[in-house]
């Protein structure tokens, strides 16, 4: 046998031999690879709404007190501080002129000279609402829809609708329409109808929209200092702007046992 038939043969014979090592190498692992776990679940877009919002630094925090003005055809709504548990189970709103408002969870309690005693549930939780909005995303009750896209005043928005079961709240039959950032997560716009003192038939047929902006972070938390309220329609999107809202020094407080005590005398609505 020749020199260069004895190498061939040898060499074929190694080769074989890899190729036979590399398959049984290849079963082996099919075989004993495990299953591959993820650990992290990709955010909903609600928490990466809450995560944009830095809700559990907010949660972390007892109280935020602040001042508002509020206007609404040019004519002031409202001038109050108002003071809230982060959790919103409590709160307090002090008018300009000296009379308050307070709640405490499904309890609202008025001064007895209060100007506007028939609007009192309706201040005492909607500005609340707006103001928290960002972290009452996930509040029990809350039903959502299936994420889409719209587009708004130009710019393309995440979109979802916002509904509650029955007996959540105060308005389980207000709805809400949320346009997020698609990159942010931050709330630019929310439709939504409010059936405090009126049927939701009536509020149906007047629907509004609240715009947020000029967004300043306060020991981490991101609050808009300036809304503006729009009319709004599902198929119109924003018309006209009918409101503006300023806020002002926001801080977060603790507060103490007379916080939220309602003073003798108040009425209860």
């Amino acid at each position: 046998m020749s020199y260069l038939f004895k190498s061939s043969v040898l060499c074929l014979t190694l080769l074989m031999c890899v190729t036979s090592c590399k398959n049984e190498n290849k079963q082996d692992k099919e075989v004993e690879v495990p299953e591959l776990i993820i650990d992290d679940e990709p955010m909903s877009p609600i928490e990466a709404i809450e995560k944009a919002y830095n809700k559990e630094t907010f949660l972390s925090n007892e109280a935020i007190e602040l001042d508002i003005v509020i206007s609404f055809g040019g004519k002031e709504r409202l001038d109050a501080k108002m003071t809230y548990l982060t959790n919103s189970t409590q709160g307090k709103i002090e008018l300009k002129d000296g009379t308050f408002i307070y709640y405490d969870n499904d309890k609202v309690f008025h001064s007895p000279d209060l100007k506007n005693e028939k609007a009192v549930r309706f201040d005492a939780y909607t500005w609340m609402y707006f103001l928290l909005f960002p972290d009452k995303l996930s509040d029990q009750g809350t039903i959502w829809s299936e994420l889409e896209t719209a587009e708004l005043n130009g710019k393309t928005y995440n979109k979802q609708g916002l509904t509650f079961e029955a007996n959540t709240g105060d308005a389980p039959d207000d709805w809400y329409v949320v346009y997020s950032d698609p990159e942010t997560h931050m709330l630019d716009y929310v439709a939504y109808i409010v059936t405090v003192n009126k049927s939701t038939e009536a509020a149906e047929a007047d629907p509004h929209a609240i715009g947020y902006s000029n967004f300043k972070t306060i020991d981490g938390v991101p609050f808009a200092h300036n809304w503006e309220f729009y009319e709004w329609t599902k198929d119109g999107g924003l018309g006209k702007v009918i409101g503006e809202a300023a806020i002002k020094d926001i801080k977060f407080v603790t507060p103490d046992a007379n916080t939220f005590k309602v003073p003798e005398g108040f009425i209860e609505k």
